[in-house]
Parts: C-alpha cells; sequence; structure tokens
C-alpha cells in the first residue's frame, strides 16, 4: 500500500525550508488510519530502493556477499554458523512480503518494521525477539565550510529480528550507518564477536547504535558553550531562536533515548526468551549503562539551553537597562542647558525696566553665557563618573 509523502506537523520556521520533512521523523510516530487493517505495510512514495546483505561467520571463517532475493537467505537460517541479513531501504514492497514469509514473521513485526516510525521497544513472539530502536548520526554541513546553525543530525529506525542462528536488521534508508566496526570486527575476527552466538551480535550492534550518539552530544555540547559566550557577550534577536532549536533537536534525542532505556531493561530483566542467554544480558547491562549515560548528558543539556533562555532575557533586560541610563544622563545634562537657553530666550525688553533681564545688554554676556552652561555640563559629566553611571563595559570571566 503506498501512501503520499507526509507532511510535518510543525509549523515553519524561518529558513527550514525543505528539512522540515527530514525533521518530523525526529517527533512523529507512526499512526494507523481508522479502521486499517493490522499487518498492513504502509510505504512512502519516496522510500529508498531496497537492498539486502547477508554476512554469515563462524569461529573459522566469515562470508560477505550481496542479495538479490529474500529467498536467498532461507538456506542460511538453519546451518550452526550465525547469519546477519541486513535489509536497507523500505521500497519494494513485494521484496518486504517476501522476507516475511522467508523468515515467517508476525504480521504484526512486519508492521512494525516496515511502517515507520516506530517508538522504540521491546516485543517477544514464538520463536522471535523484536527489537526497534533509533539510530542518531552526525550528518555533514549542507554547504562546505558551514558552521552556523545548530549541528545536524541524521535519525533512521532500524529494527532487529533476533532468531536461533540468525539476526534480521531492517534499516530505513540506503546510507551511511554506524554499524561498520561491528562489520570489520566480523571480518578481521576481532574480539569474541566470532565466537559467540546471534545474541551477541544483536547486543554489539545494539551497543554501536547507542554510541552513536555520543558524537551527536558532544557537538551539541560545544555547540551549547559557544551559544553561551553570544549570549553573554553579544545577544541578538537570531540568538533566541539558535537556542529554540537546541532545545527543540534536544528534546527530540530525549524522545528517542528515554524509551530505549526500558527497552533495554526489559531485554535484561525479562527471562522469558531463551534466545538471550545469560552472557549475552550481562554485556547489555553495560550498554543499558550507556544509554542511562546519554540520558544524564541530554537532560543536562536541557536544563543549560533552559537556563540559556533566562540568561539571554536577562542580557537583553540589562542592554535596555544601559540604554536606558545612558539616555537619562545625557538628558540630566541638557536640562539644567535647555533652561538657560530658554530663560535668556524669552527676550523681554530691558529699555521697559530694569527688571527685564539687564543681562542682555552685559558686553560679554553671550561667552559668559556659554561658559557658564560648558561648566554645567562638565560638572554634571564628572558628577555621574564619580557615581559610576559611565562604567558600561563588561569583560569576559576567567574560567
Amino acid at each position: 500500500m503506498k501512501k503520499p509523502k507526509r507532511e510535518s506537523w510543525k509549523p515553519p520556521l524561518a529558513n527550514s525550508g525543505a528539512k522540515d520533512d527530514e525533521e518530523r521523523r525526529h517527533w512523529d510516530y507512526h499512526y494507523d488510519e481508522i479502521g486499517m487493517i493490522p499487518g498492513t505495510l504502509v510505504i512512502d512514495d519516496d522510500a529508498s530502493p531496497t537492498k539486502m546483505t547477508l554476512i554469515d561467520y563462524s569461529a573459522h571463517s566469515a562470508i560477505r556477499q550481496e542479495l538479490s532475493a529474500p529467498e536467498e537467505a532461507a538456506e542460511h537460517l538453519d546451518t550452526e554458523s550465525i547469519s546477519w541479513i541486513d535489509l536497507q531501504g523500505l521500497g519494494n514492497e513485494d521484496a518486504l512480503n517476501r522476507l516475511g514469509r522467508v523468515f515467517q514473521l508476525h504480521p504484526l513485526v512486519l508492521e512494525d518494521v516496515v511502517n515507520v516510525p516506530q517508538r522504540p521497544k521491546i516485543e517477544y513472539y514464538h520463536d522471535q525477539v523484536l527489537i526497534i530502536t533509533r539510530m542518531m548520526m552526525m550528518a555533514p554541513p549542507k554547504k562546505e565550510g558551514s558552521q552556523h546553525g545548530a549541528p545536524h543530525f541524521t535519525s533512521e529506525q532500524i529494527s532487529f529480528v533476533l532468531g536461533k542462528n540468525y539476526l534480521l536488521t531492517v534499516q530505513e534508508e540506503l546510507n551511511q550507518d554506524c554499524l561498520d566496526p561491528v562489520r570489520n570486527r566480523i571480518r578481521q575476527n576481532v574480539g569474541r564477536i566470532r565466537q559467540q552466538g546471534a545474541d551477541y551480535l544483536a547486543y554489539a550492534l545494539l551497543d554501536a547504535v547507542i554510541d552513536a550518539y555520543f558524537p551527536v552530544l558532544e557537538a551539541y555540547g560545544e555547540y551549547i558553550e559557544s551559544l553561551e559566550d553570544e549570549v553573554i557577550f553579544n545577544p541578538t534577536r537570531s540568538t533566541v531562536q539558535k537556542i529554540y532549536q537546541v532545545r527543540r533537536n534536544l528534546m527530540a534525542l530525549r524522545r528517542s533515548i528515554w524509551p530505549q532505556r526500558n527497552a533495554l531493561n526489559q531485554l535484561i530483566r525479562d527471562g522469558s526468551s531463551d534466545l538471550i542467554g545469560q552472557e549475552a544480558r550481562v554485556y547489555l547491562q553495560d550498554c543499558y549503562d550507556h544509554v542511562v549515560q546519554v540520558l544524564d548528558i541530554v537532560e543536562t543539556y536541557r536544563e543549560l539551553t533552559a537556563n540559556l533562555m533566562d540568561v539571554y532575557l536577562s542580557s537583553v533586560s540589562n542592554r535596555m537597562n544601559e540604554v536606558m541610563k545612558i539616555l537619562t544622563v545625557i538628558s540630566s545634562i541638557f536640562i539644567p542647558l535647555t533652561f538657560i537657553v530658554g530663560l535668556y530666550g524669552m527676550n523681554f525688553n530691558p529699555d521697559v525696566s530694569p527688571w527685564n533681564m539687564p543681562e542682555l545688554e552685559a558686553y560679554w554676556g553671550y561667552p559668559l553665557c556659554w561658559a557658564g552652561m560648558i561648566a554645567i555640563a562638565l560638572s554634571l559629566s564628572y558628577y555621574f563618573w564619580r557615581k559610576g553611571w559611565f562604567d558600561n563595559t563588561a569583560t569576559k570571566p576567567q574560567l
């Protein structure tokens, strides 16, 4: 079943453009239409073409080959070696249905891995375990040399179907993922991965997915530091938009990692499935610790950005106060000068009465008036300077 490209519910942001459709995957979950039959596959029109790769390995050997059809993987499912079938791209509905028949996937399993995005979760079936998680990776800048704006990351659902001697992974897109270190460990026979079962392979891939969050968070940590300097020393109208964008992206990260913590906890503590051995559960506890660490960092950054908004508002208010102070000082200096000019601008006639401004006939009246006004202005300026009202400089704090 094909469906049109979904539009994002978010209000448009300035200069957001085409990235709105990509950012929707950070926020939305898939929802079924009213009355839709369970197990119905919904394929996006812009979904990537489907590509399948098989990595079959044992303690003594490992092979990697491209599969042209799902049926080619059937002969590897009942062998003693461990088979990792990696499917990338959800654009071929026929291939996905055939994949479901080859792996004997429950209709709800196939629906969850195809109808993206789903909430990260763990589900147990008769002889399979479904693990749904989200993969975050840093994306290159849109333009070469462009470092403006919040760091950009890609978000993609990756699903694991764990069987007795096989692991099926389903990714949304045909792009670079964070699983190459695991592929290299299998190819080079590094570590214990080739001596372990499919449950250990699932752990290794989950650990790679979780560890990929740390470069994203590191980039956001550096960006938040730069925002702190900007908020304190040079706040502009675009600063509040940057803070809002960072908070929005951090919320997307939290929305992605929070349910993964619950899913991993369930995977570790629930012993209802014998597909995950006790040794693999021990390693999954380390993966769980990484998830908790990611959550702590995300929560810390969210608090920092909330504080940045408060600092921004205080900084803008302080700048307004400084402007008002300068205007008040200038007005205070010119008030007595304006009084003198207004007083001697009334043009009374001293010929009528000696009380009608006799100073108008003074020989040195004009320069004396200027001298008096200058003296008053300088005296007030000195007084305000001694009071510290002209001290409008800010020094960068020593860290």
